[in-house]
């Protein structure tokens, strides 16, 4: 048996039944990329100018083609992004689809994500564009630098604190937002994404209200970086690095957020029960034995720095 690149679950074939319905209910087959991981990256670079998506790693924009089976590369009206293997980190798709998988379980708002294959057997992972709808409908929908009126250049230039206002200002129901905020962060943490600044955060509107985006970027920047350097991107009561409990749950849900006790409760509770969930998940990954273990290692020291023992 094989484990599908889609949904971590055996499979006969490269794609399950199941994975291939995640993407579309018509599709019966899924042909791999034409281009192998340096070919991709090459195509990333020359379009670059063309495509609205920019940041550090490698980028397409991309169109399911279901009568033809496969994803097809294109400079307008993508309804996926493809990231394909970095040139210099390691296992960065599989990193990324491992850690959004997480965030899924976790109950955080994800898109349709996955891994797909190259003609060189290595792995792209891609994610389904949530700022679009339908054919072409454009959802709007703006990151927290624009909100805040700061620039790429400019985007680690916040503080969590400052985070929780632009919720409470642009967000219908704020109350609701900042737990989502709070998981978010929490979840970040654990995992060990050092890397979540104001691009990261987004806002979309939608059933008639203004709400956090689903999640995006997550990945365990941490053992890509192999060491902490800082654990979060935006400081958190004037500090980056050895947050805890007394940090992230009594100062920031309770005295910033002014989280109810019941909802700081929940979330950490969720956490607690999803330990094994999340150790199983690591496993089975597409990640090598060597970066499983980093993850698993870091995922329970930060499971204890939160008291979740």
């Amino acid at each position: 048996m094989i484990i599908c690149p889609i949904t971590y679950q055996q499979s006969e074939t490269k794609y399950s039944a199941k994975g291939l319905k995640i993407l579309s209910r018509r599709l019966t087959e899924l042909n791999d990329l034409q281009f192998t991981a340096q070919e991709l990256r090459r195509e990333a670079a020359s379009r670059s100018s063309k495509m609205s998506i920019q940041g550090v790693q490698p980028k397409l924009s991309a169109v399911l083609n279901v009568q033809k089976e496969k994803f097809d590369i294109v400079d307008i009206n993508g309804k996926f992004i493809l990231k394909p293997q970095h040139h210099i980190f390691s296992q960065v798709p599989e990193n990324e689809d491992l850690t959004m998988k997480l965030a899924k379980i976790a109950g955080i708002e994800v898109p349709v994500h996955g891994l797909v294959f190259s003609k060189d057997g290595t792995l792209t992972y891609f994610i389904k564009r949530f700022d679009r709808e339908g054919r072409n409908k454009k959802l709007a929908v703006e990151d927290f630098a624009q909100l805040a009126e700061l620039s790429r250049e400019t985007k680690y230039n916040y503080t969590v604190e400052k985070l929780i206002l632009l919720v409470e200002t642009y967000c219908t129901f704020p109350i609701l937002e900042k737990a989502k905020l709070f998981k978010r962060i929490l979840f970040n943490f654990i995992i060990g994404n050092e890397d979540m600044h104001l691009k990261n955060y987004s806002v979309i509107a939608r059933n008639n209200k203004i709400e956090l985006a689903p999640a995006y970027d997550f990945l365990n920047s941490t053992i890509l970086l192999s060491g902490e350097v800082e654990e979060t991107a935006l400081k958190i009561k004037g500090k980056n690095k050895k947050l805890n409990d007394k940090t992230l749950i009594d100062y920031l849900g309770r005295e910033r957020m002014k989280l109810s006790e019941k909802t700081i409760k929940n979330t950490l509770s969720d956490f607690y029960s999803l330990r094994v969930s999340f150790q199983k998940l690591i496993n089975i990954s597409f990640l090598d034995s060597n970066n499983k273990e980093l993850y698993l290692n870091l995922l329970n020291k930060r499971m204890k720095r939160l008291g979740l023992k």
